[in-house]
């Protein structure tokens, strides 16, 4: 368990254009579990956001397809961004891809609609222009503890 005194576990930095291409495959999921109603693609959505999350990204289905298939035939990235927020995005689309499931598996269709668009909306935005709402709430969180901490010892 990481303590003050030690770092969390840093992964590698990541290609956004990566992420993007991530948030595009999630975007078009994302949509056809709101055109079907399918619990169970939202279900294996789910699955692939706690790969990211938990595993780390470079084990995440969608980065491992960018990876092999797609980075091979892009010149190499002029600059890279910091895995942790994209991760922490990860975590909050599994929040909202396990809640939405749940909806839709005890029949709250509402629930499920309603989380998975949310999920949706967050996908759409970062593939579509590159604004990552998770990568946002991490860094306000961040910064939110560091003003705690700073005033805990002032």
């Amino acid at each position: 368990m990481p303590t003050s005194a030690t770092p969390a576990r840093r992964d590698p930095p990541v290609d956004p254009r990566g992420v993007r291409f991530s948030a595009a495959l999630t975007t078009v999921v994302l949509a056809l579990v709101l055109v079907s109603g399918s619990g169970w693609l939202l279900a294996a959505q789910a699955l692939v956001f706690a790969l990211g999350s938990v595993a780390g990204l470079r084990f995440a289905p969608y980065s491992v397809v960018f990876r092999k298939l797609v980075a091979p035939r892009l010149v190499a990235p002029t600059e890279k961004e910091e895995a942790a927020p994209v991760r922490f995005s990860q975590t909050v689309g599994l929040v909202f891809a396990v809640v939405g499931a749940a909806g839709y598996f005890a029949n709250l269709t509402a629930l499920g609609v309603i989380a998975t668009a949310f999920a949706l909306a967050a996908a759409f935005l970062n593939a579509a222009f590159g604004f990552c709402l998770g990568c946002e709430m991490y860094g306000l969180i961040a910064r939110f503890r560091k003003n705690n901490q700073q005033g805990a010892t002032a």
